[in-house]
């Protein structure tokens, strides 16, 4: 999007820098990458900064407003709600498309958003290793808000640490090592001395979390959450004394109610230009007749599971009226092939990555995320085979 930054990128593009890139990244978590990084950053020109900026601040000020909580009750369901729930989430993410507006300027729209952390270490990571093997302008940067590399580190451990010691903080999954973001895991532990715990292998004794770190028994003060109940649910085998749903003696560094919250269930409140029409499928009391502009979607699925883009009247129908509350149907955004590469133009998706600042009680932008496909879906375990493709990182024109 920066024309003259993608020629001269793509003219010194080599396989051997990019071979030193992944390896870089696998050396040094000693872990390899079971998604696809792309080849290529994206370099984002000031005016889609802005209009993402826009678009971001509207949603940000709807989150914050004091009564979003209670307009968003009904987004939790009965057997996921978890107790101590904090005023606000610690940690939001937006995810737009990159489209073309009328006047046939670029333009985002929403298409998803999350009360929950991405790979807040893994990004970071990824865009220092993008400028050691290529060269990147130093006028563009993938941090958003002014902050320097240690800034930015001393920000994201403060916000999982809170005020505890890193022995007493956990970072929570299910069976962290064989998910698709252990990479992150593991940079977060190298930073920030937490390690990733299963839940399975969390002990419960009465109001208090405990695990075993290095063969002895360590108390839980905080947990920086990164379990989808979506996935959890799916896992009954796994034995576990404790539930997400406990009421325990524990601080939540990302409490797993904002999840539900802040997601496809926000999306038909608010209204904007930078968000596609989106309604809940029991409120609709005709169903569009141009069906195929539309995407159906269920509330309580992640990654793109169980969304529907070629909709017919027979897959609505096929849904019961009872469970129509779940689901969605959203207008269709055109994603405009914006990314020129060897292998042609790509689509793209930037997610803004934003955290609660409590000392300033304001959300703060601060670090980006990008996703690019040839196809319709977009994540990366959609596009494992192709090239210049995959996840990778926004660098930004002020």
């Amino acid at each position: 999007m920066i024309p003259s930054v993608r020629k001269q990128y793509n003219q010194t593009y080599t396989a051997e820098k990019y071979k030193a890139l992944i390896d870089d990244i696998e050396q040094t978590a000693q872990f390899k990458l079971p998604f696809r990084v792309a080849e290529t950053p994206v370099f984002v020109d000031a005016m889609l900064f802005s209009k993402l900026i826009s678009a971001g601040s509207e949603i940000i000020r709807f989150i914050d407003h004091k009564d979003f909580k209670q307009i968003t009750e009904r987004a939790i369901p009965n057997v996921c709600y978890v107790p101590n729930e904090d005023e606000k989430s610690l940690f939001i993410a937006l995810d737009f498309a990159v489209c073309k507006d009328d006047t046939g300027n670029y333009s985002p729209q929403l298409i998803e958003m999350q009360g929950f952390p991405s790979l807040f270490a893994y990004q970071h990571f990824l865009a220092l290793n993008f400028r050691k093997h290529f060269d990147i302008p130093s006028t563009l940067n993938h941090l958003l808000n002014g902050m320097t590399n240690d800034e930015y580190l001393a920000c994201l451990k403060n916000s999982i640490l809170g005020s505890h010691e890193p022995q007493h903080v956990i970072l929570l999954e299910i069976e962290p090592l064989k998910q698709a973001t252990a990479v992150d895991f593991i940079l977060t532990e190298q930073f920030a001395g937490v390690k990733a715990v299963c839940i399975s292998e969390v002990i419960r004794e009465n109001k208090k979390l405990f695990y075993l770190r290095q063969g002895v028994k360590t108390e839980i003060k905080r947990i920086y959450n990164r379990v989808i109940f979506d996935e959890l649910l799916k896992r009954p085998d796994l034995d576990c004394a404790f539930s997400l749903t406990d009421d325990v003696d524990i601080e939540w560094a990302g409490h797993p109610n904002w999840f539900f919250r802040i997601s496809k269930y926000t999306m038909p409140l608010l209204k904007s230009d930078f968000i596609p029409p989106c309604y809940f499928l029991d409120q609709i009391a005709n169903i569009p007749s141009d069906l195929k502009n539309y995407v159906l979607k269920p509330l309580f699925s992640f990654s793109g599971s169980g969304v529907l883009f070629h909709v017919t009247p027979n897959d609505i129908d096929q849904i019961p009226f009872e469970e129509r509350h779940n689901y969605l149907l959203q207008r269709k955004v055109h994603y405009e092939p914006c990314i020129q590469t060897p292998d042609g133009q790509v689509k793209c998706e930037i997610r803004l990555l934003y955290i609660y600042n409590t000392n300033k009680q304001s959300y703060e932008l601060i670090l980006n995320l990008v996703r690019l496909s040839h196809g319709e879906m977009i994540g990366t375990k959609y596009n494992k085979d192709k090239t210049w493709v995959g996840g990778t990182v926004g660098f930004f024109e002020s």
